[in-house]
């Protein structure tokens, strides 16, 4: 796992844009203005939103998640080469369905269907 398989996997996903709003090397991936996978600058690895607290615990619980500095408590951090690929890539999709399902449906009407 590496900021290059968040990069990839992100900007795979429709209506993904990325920037770094934070200073150089912070990548930020959103949809709909809305972030929804994070990659600090010392590449230690991805910060992604959970459906509720309850499986952000779990996640944590399990040793598969950290507590994510600076996010909500429903917000987990992977760091990389705990997991592997298929785990990481779950999780960006589901923190990229769980943002995208609160943007208003106007917005929604615009990004094409996820594969």
């Amino acid at each position: 796992m590496s900021r290059d398989f968040v990069n990839a996997t992100c900007g795979a996903l429709p209506g993904a844009d990325y920037s770094e709003p934070f200073g150089p090397g912070t990548a930020v991936w959103k949809v709909g203005a809305k972030i929804f996978a994070a990659v600090g600058s010392e590449d230690r690895g991805v910060s992604v939103k959970c459906p509720d607290v309850e499986t952000a615990d779990m996640l944590k619980d399990a040793g598969v998640a950290q507590k994510a500095a600076y996010f909500h408590k429903s917000w987990v951090f992977l760091p990389f080469g705990q997991t592997d690929d298929a785990e990481f890539a779950h999780r960006i999709h589901v923190s990229y369905d769980t943002i995208r399902a609160s943007l208003t449906k106007k917005v929604q009407a615009t990004l094409a269907p996820r594969d």
